[in-house]
């Protein structure tokens, strides 16, 4: 044997036993990195979660954004008033200029809406669906249809005070004739 070949077979047992221990470990290199990527994937995977979350908790905060907050009367009307109306322009056959009326006036709310009923010989006559603006309120009736007639009522109150609201209230009747009324509304007694 030669000296390079007994030089080859000493070395060659050591040259396998590096190779062995370099692959060694490159495998635990390999396994971390692999441990490594999955802990990375949980992280994204609980990120990917909250993100979701969020979201869902600001739509729902959009949502109930959206939705009308229920509107109710100020404290200063949610009391019975006395009204007294007075017929200042006809040109309905059914309404007279100087004709009156009393009537209570009760300013309710609920989840549905903001309503004034108006009671007459302690049965309501007409409810109004109400908006209660800046400096005024307005009140729209449904056309009423009965056998005798075919009528819509609005209101506007835009003189309110303390103790006193003020305003028109309009009827337009069959043919289109129109009624206009003042109304004066006081703190009802009864």
């Amino acid at each position: 044997m030669t000296f390079k070949k007994l030089l080859v077979v000493l070395f060659l047992p050591f040259l396998f036993s590096c190779n062995d221990k370099k692959e060694q470990e490159i495998t635990k290199r390999e396994n971390e990195l692999l441990e490594r990527e999955k802990k990375f994937a949980d992280k994204e995977a609980e990120y990917e979660l909250l993100l979701k979350m969020k979201d869902s908790i600001q739509l729902t905060l959009q949502v109930k954004d959206t939705v009308p907050k229920m509107q109710v009367w100020p404290d200063s009307l949610k009391i019975k008033w006395s009204s007294k109306m007075i017929c200042k322009e006809s040109n309905c056959s059914n309404y007279v200029i100087g004709d009156q009326r009393t009537e209570i006036w009760d300013f309710v709310s609920d989840s549905t809406g903001m309503y004034a009923n108006v009671v007459s010989n302690k049965e309501i006559k007409r409810v109004f669906r109400g908006q209660y603006l800046v400096n005024k309120i307005v009140l729209d009736s449904a056309k009423e249809s009965s056998a005798k007639n075919n009528i819509k009522v609005s209101v506007v109150l835009d003189d309110i005070k303390k103790n006193i609201i003020k305003g028109t209230q309009t009827i337009t009747g069959q043919d289109n004739c129109t009624a206009k009324f003042s109304v004066e509304l006081t703190p009802s007694k009864k």
